[in-house]
């Protein structure tokens, strides 16, 4: 809702500002030079990715019409997750969790928390830590260097999106100016007739200079901030699984493991340590 309350004031104080001046909307009405930009800026998304990138790009910015779907709830489910697969590997031992990890989308008691289970990127990091665990055959510090590896990797390809709306957003200002100076050179077959003509398409010559400049600042600049932003939050969801993890690898207990990994959560959307020993007597009870 955010995405779009922002781009409803970025048009809506252009709009009144233009009018107030007496502009006509109309005249900004240039559908061959949204062709060239929009065509233009197309083009370079399709010629710089992959495939699965302009697909990725898709619909991660449809996705910024929903909430982030790492906010405290999310984050209380998570470390309810945590505290019940890492209670479960204390009471019955790590064999007590194989069936989970081996086969994290049949768990039932990944099945009990709807987010999480949702999020198979997430459920997958955590159960192929766990996996690791289970070999037996991996030290803590090779076990941290291995999560911080994987996490490393999941970053880069997350921050695919990112950059290329960056880079097309970047790109704007200069197709801007190529519609402008393709209008330019409309105009100048035109000289010696109507001035009105003329200045009509001068006027359509400098919309695609100001859409350019629109687009790049008022549009895809924020949308790249906004993807940034989901990126970032994934890698603190990750984090705290990581965290956590490393904490009951080196024998911690288990409403332990989880504190460590409650404070390696962002203020913003971190439960209090009541909440979490309300909700974690609450999974565990059930």
């Amino acid at each position: 809702m955010l995405l779009i309350l922002g781009l409803f004031v970025v048009f809506g104080s252009i709009y009144v500002g233009y009018t107030m001046h007496g502009g006509s909307i109309a005249v900004l009405i240039q559908v061959s030079e949204f062709i060239i930009i929009g065509g233009a800026g197309l083009g370079a998304v399709i010629i710089g990715n992959s495939g699965a990138v302009v697909k990725r790009i898709v619909s991660q910015c449809l996705a910024l019409l929903k909430p982030s779907p790492y906010g405290l709830e999310a984050n209380k489910e998570l470390l309810t997750v945590l505290y019940e697969i890492f209670y479960l590997a204390r009471r019955d031992g790590l064999i007590g969790i194989e069936s989970h990890v081996e086969a994290p989308r049949d768990s039932e008691l990944f099945k009990k928390h709807p987010i999480f289970a949702d999020n198979h990127h997430a459920m997958d990091f955590l159960a192929d830590t766990l996996k690791v665990l289970l070999s037996g055959t991996v030290a803590d510090h090779h076990l941290s260097e291995i999560l911080e590896t994987d996490m490393e990797q999941y970053y880069e390809e997350a921050m695919e999106v990112p950059h290329a709306v960056t880079a097309v957003g970047d790109a704007m200002p200069g197709f801007g100016i190529v519609a402008a100076v393709l209008g330019v050179i409309i105009t100048m077959g035109k000289i010696g007739g109507e001035p009105a003509v003329i200045g009509e398409s001068v006027a359509a010559a400098l919309v695609g200079t100001f859409l350019g400049i629109l687009l790049a600042y008022g549009v895809f600049g924020p949308i790249a901030q906004q993807l940034e932003a989901r990126v970032r939050a994934e890698q603190d969801y990750l984090r705290c699984i990581r965290t956590a993890v490393l904490s009951f690898a080196r024998g911690d207990a288990p409403l332990t493991s989880v504190e460590f990994a409650r404070r390696s959560i962002p203020p913003e959307d971190r439960p209090s340590f009541s909440e979490v020993e309300e909700f974690t007597a609450q999974g565990v009870a059930a």
